[in-house]
């Protein structure tokens, strides 16, 4: 198989036809044996009866349909589990994303990269969507050191090798080319074509910016510190510790000249900062004896064995 398509969907019933259209006449002007993954993400529409009328039309659609809405990593974790090509891309299924940039992406795979991010650098979304992403990405760039415009960008190209070594969970979906980025896979970047939404509502909302928010530093500690925790730990654990034990050096010279200091809040702020600091010290080596214990068998990324 040379390329599935994996597309994540939560109750997208108006524009699944109108996808599958477009995704089939943008593949039958190349020559490449495709499949499309279908993850209903617990739609309570009828998405799901649909994706089935067009299987029944279409055999190359493979459907997984989830009880509930787990949410877009969930659905792209499963989607790639069966998806058995050689290169994926991922795409939304509202019709912002266009299918005719799927060829795109795939040149740009066999050109020699094993990440390629769409960056919709024309948006036809309302400000209180493109304000926060803009923001994000921007501070996602500078966080991470990688030069994407777009992470939020559903539209993906990955090498079969990137979805083998990248776990997916939570929200890190759209930080999957800062994980390849870490494990050494080539990651690069072309401008897509974005269209308005015609169907349905956005499932974009504040909730969401923090999500990814707060994936973001899951991330930044996964890539620069997992098998070093000590270093993250032991930065803040210091810094506490030292500004603790200054404070309380000070006191304790106030003291010998003389001055009360039994209920200055100066000396339960030292106090607590040399706990602090010294919880902190401790974590970090608890993080490094569990390090220690399960090895970095399996842990770096591999590209070929001449054994």
């Amino acid at each position: 198989m040379d390329l599935s398509i994996v597309i994540p969907l939560f109750n997208e019933e108006g524009s699944i036809r109108d996808l599958m259209k477009q995704i089939s006449a943008a593949m039958g002007k190349t020559k490449l044996n495709y499949e499309i993954c279908f993850v209903d993400d617990g739609s309570t529409d009828s998405s799901l009866s649909i994706l089935k009328e067009m299987r029944a039309i279409h055999p190359q659609i493979k459907i997984i349909s989830f009880r509930k809405n787990y949410g877009k990593s969930a659905a792209l974790s499963e989607g790639f589990k069966i998806a058995s090509g050689e290169i994926i891309v991922t795409m939304d299924a509202d019709l912002q994303d266009d299918p005719a940039e799927i060829p795109n992406l795939v040149d740009k795979i066999n050109a020699g990269f094993d990440l390629v991010s769409g960056w919709k650098k024309k948006r036809y979304d309302p400000l209180s969507k493109t304000l926060p992403s803009k923001f994000f990405n921007y501070t996602t760039s500078k966080l991470t050191g990688i030069q994407i415009h777009d992470f939020n960008c559903g539209l993906k190209a990955y090498r079969k090798e990137v979805i083998k070594e990248i776990p997916v969970y939570g929200s890190l979906h759209r930080y999957l080319p800062v994980l390849a980025h870490w494990k050494g896979f080539a990651v690069g970047e072309i401008v897509v074509q974005h269209h308005p939404r015609q169907f349905g509502v956005t499932k974009y909302g504040m909730r969401r910016f923090f999500d990814g928010l707060f994936d973001l530093f899951t991330v930044l500690f996964l890539t620069r510190y997992r098998q070093k925790p000590m270093h993250f730990f032991g930065f803040f654990g210091l810094g506490s510790f030292t500004l603790g034990f200054l404070i309380s050096l000070y006191l304790t010279i106030m003291w010998l000249q003389g001055h009360g200091i039994g209920n200055r809040p100066l000396l339960f702020l030292g106090i607590l900062l040399i706990i602090v600091g010294m919880q902190s010290f401790s974590i970090g080596l608890i993080g490094e004896m569990i390090t220690n214990l399960k090895g970095e068998e399996g842990s770096y990324s591999i590209k070929e064995k001449d054994i």
